[in-house]
């Protein structure tokens, strides 16, 4: 039976007009927005850096697409909302991706799913048929690299580095793949450091093992190459309960590395609280409104897991009858933090870094589709420098505008996502953009930063 394919699609009249449309424009583009993207990794030079993460083997007579070209097109399409390769079968005509992808000339297309499905594919080990890898470390390396480089000249006295892990469900047969008790379904456990609003680090992990595992072997070239950057900053670890092991805290004491932990509650913790939980029911019951109280102690753990007695902080709370009990563990002494500070003012902060992950969902981190360990590592890698890339931006581009703090989605649809009809001469490449595009002022202001 003969297929047809629709190519007019009429709607409802418009009083005596009909309506009609048709996928049949030649150079126009939905991600106008996306030239403020470009000239933000002009200032910061991530995806150049990021090439030389790569090794190419291929016949460099024969390359029509260069890896730097095939990672321009791969990190600005996940930050632009593109997250399936095969979308890149009909984005690879689009004009404004072969503009932001570094395209000579702009009647060729760029790059199929087929060609950019080869930087997943090495091995790390010379191959016949693979001839494109990367290196871990030198991405690594570039992540610390961009952290360092965003405080310009500023000297910071103290950085606070948070700690988490998270699930990437898996629906196949990939690489390294458990089940998972907790989460209920198979899945990774991808580590994360951050800082702010950085990622300092992005591990991805099966999930057969306890969040906190192999923590401190990822802090320490962190810590190192931070130390090696500012040799006065003082550095506080941050993490919820999941990450309070004696390992680790061993490690911090041992490296001069400040912390503070969330600490599971047990039975011998709560009956120190019993004084501070009674004075907090009561305020409940005085004032109708919830009630803390905060108290402190020296604690070793009963069963000896820990080396020493360490400082731990109590929340007391009553919430409508309920209580609410919370413990930390610090290094950080009274004298620089009291009990109630510590944890509202320091602790609950690392909330935000949830927030953070969820951004990396935004940019796809889940999307771990292909049947590698290694492959899947660098799909995360993609999502980390597309969110860097989308954090420069804000940095560099949108501060004191409306879109300051704003998360990638609302990026993409108020910024990003313009129509654009382009044209292409000689001597230039003209982009025209909707007079009727409410947020001008924020891109006149993004583009001025951008291009000082």
């Amino acid at each position: 039976m003969t297929e047809c394919t629709q190519e007019r699609f009429g709607f409802a009249e418009h009083f005596s007009r009909s309506v009609v449309a048709a996928f049949d424009g030649d150079r126009i583009s939905s991600d106008g927005g996306a030239l403020l993207l470009r000239e933000t990794e002009r200032r910061l030079g991530i995806v150049s850096r990021l090439a030389g993460c790569f090794g190419d083997l291929r016949d460099a007579s024969r390359v029509e697409h260069s890896v730097e070209e095939m990672l321009r097109q791969r990190l600005f399409s996940l930050a632009l909302g593109y997250e399936d390769l095969n979308d890149h079968e009909d984005l690879r005509k689009d004009p404004m991706l072969r503009l932001m992808a570094g395209k000579k000339d702009q009647d060729k297309d760029l790059a199929g799913k087929s060609t950019l499905n080869r930087l997943e594919l090495g091995t790390g080990t010379a191959s016949r048929y693979k001839k494109i890898n990367f290196w871990r470390e030198a991405m690594d390396d570039l992540l610390l690299d961009l952290f360092v480089e965003s405080f310009g000249k500023q000297v910071p006295e103290e950085l606070v580095l948070d700690l988490d892990a998270t699930d990437l469900p898996l629906h196949g047969g990939q690489e390294g793949r458990f089940f998972h008790g907790y989460y209920g379904h198979y899945c990774y456990l991808p580590l994360y450091i951050m800082s702010g609003n950085q990622v300092l680090r992005a591990r991805l992990r099966p999930a057969n093992q306890d969040a906190s595992a192999g923590s401190w072997k990822e802090l320490t070239p962190v810590v190192a190459r931070l130390r090696a950057q500012w040799p006065e900053v003082r550095i506080v670890l941050r993490a919820d309960s999941g990450f309070c092991r004696e390992g680790l805290l061993l490690w911090c004491e041992q490296n001069k590395v400040d912390y503070v932990f969330g600490l599971a509650r047990n039975k011998a913790l709560r009956r120190l609280i019993d004084e501070p939980m009674d004075q907090a029911r009561q305020l409940l019951l005085a004032t109708g409104k919830p009630a803390r109280m905060f108290t402190e102690f020296q604690y070793r753990t009963v069963s000896k897991t820990w080396s020493r007695a360490r400082r731990v902080v109590a929340k007391s709370e009553q919430i409508e009858g309920k209580e609410n009990p919370r413990f930390l563990v610090t290094s950080l002494s009274a004298e620089q933090w009291d009990a109630r500070s510590l944890y509202e003012k320091l602790y609950c902060a690392r909330g935000e870094m949830e927030n953070r992950i969820k951004d990396q969902l935004a940019l796809f981190a889940g999307r771990m589709s292909t049947e590698s360990f290694r492959g899947n590592q660098l799909r995360l890698y993609f999502s980390t420098f597309a969110y860097s890339l989308l954090q420069g931006l804000k940095r560099l581009g949108l501060k004191g505008t409306e879109l300051e703090n704003a998360q990638p989605q609302t990026l993409r649809l108020r910024l990003l996502k313009i129509a654009a009809v382009v044209r292409v001469s000689v001597r230039r490449i003209w982009i025209t953009l909707p007079r009727s595009y409410p947020l001008q002022h924020v891109f006149r202001q993004a583009h001025l930063a951008l291009r000082c």
